[in-house]
């Protein structure tokens, strides 16, 4: 599959996913969802890779950089992004998560000696000063007080976590753990993390057999991680994790769009001049320039590769 349809599906994928995930919410407890969630997912992967005759056989190394990168991309961010949204609106979630992008820039510089390109940079301006004007009316409704401030830090605190999982799957990537099996064990390790957290918690595990939270949960499962992180992981390691983050300016551009169908969004003329501003960082990032790969020097020596 090409980079170019690997970023419209996870684009795609990712931005459409919240129509399911509010068919989650309600009888059952969101660390209970999550769990079923990934679980599912891990199950899918697992059958593939037999159906498949993929590879399942690791080194205890090899584990324990999965399991890093399940714990930080599957478990700790969705836990903190479900206690951030107690206190901050949808729009400003977003706006917060889309920091990964200078977060994968800087996360990927000092951990795999991936060389910072000002053009990503550029386009991480164009991309966040988007996002911002198209969801300017909540930002100029945030209040640091009333856990305004409290909810912004668990966003940040989140969105550093997922970074760090995409950079550990970047290096499990070049170390040779292809995606799927990496997500296979990632998963597995990210449903037990957060399985620990809501029994020390005390989470009830209930479930909801009605058919829109079944076909929710098959939905998130199977697209939205099974082939959105797949894609998304994909594209990482072909482009490096700078300039795959961009997905995440995006698709919450696709959420609007659906929103706009189905809940009424009004859009606006601030709305649309960051839609502008995200789709020009978009081609920047996006467009082939001449030059190396994403990996740096410091990260192909360390793998025993020449620069």
């Amino acid at each position: 599959m090409s980079n170019s349809l690997l970023y419209i599906t996870t684009v795609a994928i990712w931005g459409s996913s919240w129509i399911a995930i509010t068919y989650q919410l309600g009888t059952v407890a969101p660390e209970a969802s999550i769990i079923y969630r990934f679980a599912l997912s891990s199950i899918i992967l697992i059958g593939w890779c037999l159906l498949r005759g993929l590879n399942l056989r690791f080194s205890l190394k090899e584990h324990l950089y999965m399991a890093l990168q399940g714990v930080l991309l599957f478990s700790i961010n969705y836990i903190i992004f479900y206690f951030a949204t107690m206190y901050l609106t949808s729009g400003l979630v977003a706006v917060a998560f889309s920091t990964i992008v200078i977060m994968n820039i800087v996360f990927g510089a000092v951990l795999l000696g991936v060389p910072i390109r000002p053009r990503v940079a550029v386009a991480a301006v164009f991309g966040l000063g988007g996002l911002a004007l198209v969801f300017w009316s909540e930002i100029a409704d945030f209040n640091f007080g009333s856990g305004g401030l409290t909810g912004l830090g668990l966003s940040l605190i989140a969105t550093a976590s997922a970074s760090l999982g995409n950079v550990t799957s970047a290096r499990n990537q070049a170390a040779g753990i292809p995606v799927i099996q990496g997500n296979v064990f990632g998963m597995v390790y990210g449903s037990m993390f957060t399985l620990l957290v809501a029994l020390i918690r005390g989470v009830p595990f209930t479930f909801d057999f009605r058919p829109l939270y079944l076909i929710s949960l098959f939905y998130l499962a199977l697209f939205a991680t099974v082939i959105g992180f797949g894609s998304y992981l994909t594209l990482l390691g072909r482009i490096g994790p700078d300039r795959a983050a961009y997905v995440s300016v995006v698709f919450p551009i696709v959420s609007l769009g659906l929103s706009t169908l189905f809940e009424g969004y009004h859009w606006t003329g601030t709305a649309f001049a960051g839609v502008l501003l995200i789709l020009i960082g978009n081609l920047v990032v996006l467009m082939r320039w001449p030059g190396r790969g994403w990996r740096g020097k410091r990260w192909e020596k360390s793998e025993g590769r020449t620069a």
